[in-house]
Parts: C-alpha cells; sequence; structure tokens
C-alpha cells in the first residue's frame, strides 16, 4: 500500500462539469440513514467524480477520505472468478470439470463442476449459515453479535471452513438450484492454489493487481488492519445482558470469511479492474461472455461467473450494468461497470452506531445512485 501522506496529498477534483449535486444529496441520504460514513467515485468520459460524506471516525468531524481503502467483501469474488477464468482460459482447469478432479483431498461429489463453484450451484452449505424461504436458519460460524466479536481474532483456516460446510447437509443436488454459499469461493480459491503451486492472493496478485497498477488492494490473510487512510467501520450488536454496544471493528481477522471476501481495495482500484473486466483486457471474449450469463435458477439475483447482472429499466433507458457488491462487519462495497467498462461507479460506506434499514432504506438508495451513474438522464427517487 502507499504511504498515507502520498494519498492524502494529492486531493482528487471533480472533473469539469461534473458537480454533480445528485450524488452529493444521495450521499448525504446514505448518512442519515444512519451510515457513520460514505464515499463515491463515477468515472466516466468526463473524468473521475468522487466524493465523500459523514465521518471517518465516530466522534470525530472529519469526512472519509475519497483514496481511503476498506475492507471490499463479497467483490473479492470478482477477483477469484476472474483468476479462475484465466487458468480455464490457458487450459489449466476445465470449466465443465469436476471440482473433486483438483482436490481429491474433500471427496467432494463428483457432480460439483468448477462453473458450479464460481455461480453458486454446487448445493453445498454456506459455512456462514443457511437461510431458508421458510423462515428456518441452520448457523454457520459466528458472523455477527457478541459471539463474533469475541472471536473476531481467530484465524480460521480455508480447510476449516471447507469441511466445516461439508459435515453439513445440502442444500440441493449439485446444478439443480441456486444459493449464494461462500464455501463456493474458498473452494475456488483453493483450487487455484492447487493447479498453480501459489496462495490464490499471490496470483490476484500476478494476473491482475501488478498488471493493472493496483498499488492499494491486497489479500490480506490473517493480519487484522487496513494500510493506509481508511474510514473506520463499526459494528452495533447485543451483549450478553441484551444491552446495545457499538465497536470499531477495523481491525478484524478476515480468514473468518477467506475467499469469500476479505479483500481490501479503494474505490479508484476497484473502477480501474472493473474497467479492465469489462472492457475485455483481464479475460478472452467467450469467456467474458460466460461468466456474464445469469444462471435461470438465480431469478432475481441474475448470477453470472462471479458477476451479478442488472438490467436497468425502461424509466433508464434499458440497458445492463454488471456488478458484485460486498458486505462484510463495519463495511459496504459497490462495484458496477458498463458493459464496455467505459462507465463505474465504486463506493464505500462504513456502519456507524445507529440502526439502519438494510432491507428497505439501504436497497432503494443504492439503486438511486446506480440509476444517477448509469441512466441516460439525472434520475429522482
Amino acid at each position: 500500500m502507499a504511504a498515507a501522506d502520498s494519498r492524502v496529498a494529492a486531493a482528487p477534483k471533480a472533473a469539469a462539469g461534473q458537480e454533480r449535486p445528485e450524488l452529493r444529496e444521495t450521499m448525504r441520504a446514505l448518512v442519515e440513514a444512519g451510515f457513520a460514513g460514505v464515499q463515491v467515485r463515477v468515472r466516466d468520459e468526463r473524468g473521475d467524480w468522487v466524493g465523500s460524506a459523514g465521518v471517518r471516525k465516530l466522534g470525530g468531524s472529519a469526512k472519509p477520505s475519497t483514496d481511503g481503502a476498506f475492507r471490499v467483501g463479497s467483490s473479492t469474488k470478482t477477483f477469484v472468478s476472474t483468476v479462475m477464468l484465466q487458468l480455464v482460459a490457458e487450459g489449466k482447469v476445465g470449466l465443465d470439470a469436476p471440482a473433486a478432479d483438483y482436490l481429491p483431498r474433500f471427496e467432494l461429489d463428483r457432480r460439483i463442476t468448477v462453473r458450479m463453484l464460481l455461480q453458486h450451484t454446487s448445493g453445498l452449505f454456506n459455512f456462514t449459515g443457511e437461510y431458508y424461504p421458510d423462515g428456518t436458519v441452520v448457523p454457520g460460524i459466528p458472523w455477527q453479535g457478541q459471539e463474533w466479536v469475541d472471536k473476531r481474532f481467530h484465524t480460521y483456516q480455508p480447510e476449516e471452513l471447507v469441511r466445516f460446510s461439508l459435515a453439513r447437509p445440502t442444500r440441493f443436488e449439485p446444478g439443480t438450484d441456486w444459493s449464494y454459499a461462500n464455501t463456493n469461493y474458498v473452494l475456488a480459491a483453493l483450487l487455484i492454489e492447487q493447479v498453480t503451486g501459489r496462495p490464490y492472493g499471490d496470483e490476484i496478485a500476478r494476473r491482475i493487481l501488478r498488471p493493472l497498477g493496483l498499488r492499494d488492494t491486497l489479500v490480506p490473510g490473517t493480519a487484522p488492519g487496513i494500510p493506509g487512510p481508511y474510514a473506520h467501520g463499526y459494528h452495533r450488536y447485543q451483549d450478553a445482558t441484551g444491552a446495545w454496544k457499538t465497536l470499531d471493528v477495523s481491525r478484524q481477522n478476515p480468514s473468518w470469511i477467506s475467499a469469500g471476501g476479505e479483500m481490501i481495495s479503494t474505490t479508484e482500484d476497484l473502477a480501474t479492474f472493473a474497467s479492465a473486466l469489462n472492457g475485455g483486457r483481464l479475460l478472452p471474449d467467450h469467456l467474458l461472455a460466460e461468466m456474464r450469463v445469469p444462471h435461470p435458477k438465480s431469478g432475481e439475483h441474475r448470477y453470472g461467473l462471479g458477476l451479478f447482472v442488472q438490467d436497468m429499466g425502461e424509466d433508464c433507458g434499458g440497458g445492463t450494468v454488471f456488478h458484485h457488491n460486498g458486505g462484510v462487519n463495519g463495511y459496504g462495497t459497490l462495484m458496477y461497470s458498463s458493459p464496455d467498462g467505459s462507465r463505474t461507479l465504486t463506493a464505500s460506506v462504513t456502519m456507524g452506531d445507529k440502526e439502519i434499514d438494510l432491507v428497505k432504506t439501504f436497497p432503494k438508495l443504492r439503486e438511486r445512485l446506480v440509476k444517477e451513474v448509469f441512466c441516460d438522464g439525472p434520475t429522482t427517487n
């Protein structure tokens, strides 16, 4: 990561003609909805527009740095999928080959293919827990509340997470349905390591980060800190007595989520990555096309191979955007791109000490932001 002072010194300026008051208003609305801070970057034909709102740290007055690093959560999965598809392009991995061929030690069901891992159709138990339509919850490892707070510096080994999942009932027969499971991407990362002989983070660095110059992006492993300037993220939970508490969880051991969401990045680096991927710089055309085909069982989620496919409505002029957002304790991430990579929206929100409606209010504000960037003209809600 770059030294903190080198990134703060070069304060970004809005590109000419990009004051974007509608974006500033939506950022204010996000803060009013309960987020401690938010930073947004829009990259389009007019250049980069950046802005932030809220506070960098509770109790302070400084805004989040628009160049600050943050935990990207499940946006990590797109990096993992990209590396896997590069190995497919090189003939080192068969997309429709049994994953068990590469990872025999787990004795996986041979019907589970590499493709199924990337598209969440393996049926494997999600190690962070399974949530069924009828309201049934089958717990996984601790990832929230007092129990997670007490274990937030605990180290999990990737194999441990996989074996935890394999010891639980599968959700469905391989390939017959769709269900988002972090287990799939931990297995994908282990498969990358098996094929290349190197840690999957090293492969991400070798194949994506260094070629694109993403100097502020990393796979932290068990390291608890966030290098460089960053906005603090908080976890709101009930303790053993039922009292609500708020804890700064900027420092945490991300091995609990592993390749399902451990990476750290910036809005600038994510914009560069999303643009390069969708612009065809990282994958052959036929594999980028495969990545963008949503599985029919994914329904409204419209999930391909490490990418969500979002069709913009008629009120937005139609069209499609590709994204993979992320959330991890304390942080939320947005990563959107137009089909050719010429327009991107990347953002980070940090949790604070207020209750946030993540079911209705946040999705509404998120979509408002997306429409303001990708619609033909300004959209108001």
